[in-house]
């Protein structure tokens, strides 16, 4: 009797299962699912899972989005309503879009910061209602997530690395979102022109430690295939170059420039376009909204909370459009902001956040647009 081939509903991973399996689990994240009280065929199919009664079974014990979840906070993960079987693969499927957005809170620490829970929701809202991607294709960390694989830590970031880039083909819209704490360390590969690497903090980043520039580039830059685009958005601290993308957009030259060395792999391999829009350059730090920006006094990152506002009054932008825009709004903020004159005037090239456009190729900003589908 021949092995079927299962895909899990978690990770989207293809697999083999032999027949008569009591537990299917999923060799690539170990999720499980019994299979001993599903009913057994009883006609010529020797025996073989009845996929009626499997997948009304599934569709019982699987719940879909906020089933499960804490009584004080709903899950922003959803779940297919089903697990989906197919004898072959036949390696052809539609284009699909993949986000992967994190917020870290740190709430049990001294580092704790506000409004990154928000900051992920509306971004989130931003996919689903503007750009149309699934619900169930959008993974979130967060602390507040019921279930511990969706917690940012540093190892659930990782694997959710692997999961946004995974099986990726052309035609492909994945999104890399981040709100948290970024930080500088010493660069030991000798690849940065400034001698430091920029990182991202997950939640356990004083144990389990940060995650570099360099390790998020071979992660979910280098496994893009030709035809595939990536959107990352960094509301971080010194997040200029996080995704250690080769050019930078000078917005006042209006030109790009080289950011690091080009190594050989690079200059000879037609890969996808990762796009990265930071809240600010490395040497700078990122604010939040406070009530300085608009009219609201819920707290979020600055650039999220102005690049939401923008893109919903004006889904089809350019990215030299939108670079401008929210440069301009921050800026409006930061004059009308909360700091007095003099130590803004002391701590300009710090304090004063600007955002920064970095592309794995060059491109035309002022004809190509923000299209995240």
């Amino acid at each position: 009797m021949m092995d079927t081939r299962s895909q899990c509903y978690r990770c989207r991973q293809w697999f083999s299962v032999p027949p008569n399996t009591a537990t299917i689990k999923c060799p690539s994240c170990k999720f499980e699912t019994k299979t001993h009280s599903f009913e057994r065929s009883k006609s010529q199919d020797g025996g073989r899972i009845s996929f009626r009664s499997f997948l009304e079974t599934a569709r019982t014990k699987l719940s879909r989005c906020g089933t499960g979840s804490s009584k004080s906070y709903e899950s922003l993960n959803c779940k297919p309503s089903t697990l989906l079987f197919s004898e072959s693969l036949s390696g052809l499927r539609p284009c699909r879009k993949r986000a992967l957005l994190i917020g870290v809170t740190y709430k049990n620490s001294k580092h704790k910061l506000k409004g990154t829970i928000i900051d992920v929701k509306g971004f989130r809202g931003l996919l689903m209602d503007t750009f149309t991607f699934p619900k169930e294709d959008i993974r979130v960390l967060t602390e507040e997530e019921p279930e511990p694989d969706f917690f940012p830590t540093k190892k659930n970031i990782q694997n959710s690395f692997k999961w946004l880039v995974e099986d990726c083909m052309a035609g492909d819209s994945l999104v890399f979102y981040f709100s948290g704490h970024g930080i500088k360390q010493f660069d030991l590969d000798g690849d940065e022109s400034d001698g430091f690497d920029e990182t991202i903090c997950p939640v356990d980043f004083m144990e389990a430690g940060t995650i570099t520039d360099d390790e998020i580039k071979s992660a979910i830059v280098r496994p893009l295939k030709k035809g595939v685009t990536l959107n990352a958005i960094v509301d971080a601290c010194h997040s200029g170059t996080v995704l250690d993308l080769p050019y930078v957009y000078n917005r006042k030259e209006k030109k790009w420039e080289n950011s690091t060395r080009l190594s050989e792999e690079e200059k000879h391999t037609d890969r996808g376009l990762a796009i990265s829009l930071a809240a600010c350059e490395d040497i700078q730090v990122a604010a939040d909204t406070s009530s300085c920006i608009g009219k609201s006094s819920i707290n979020g990152g600055a650039m999220t909370s102005v690049l939401i506002q923008i893109v919903e009054k004006k889904p089809t932008i350019t990215y030299g459009k939108l670079l401008d825009s929210i440069y301009e709004d921050i800026e409006k903020a930061n004059k009308e902001g909360c700091l007095p004159r003099i130590i803004k005037g002391m701590l300009n090239n710090i304090l004063s956040q600007r955002p920064q456009l970095s592309a794995s190729k060059e491109f035309d900003v002022n004809s190509r647009f923000l299209i995240l589908q």
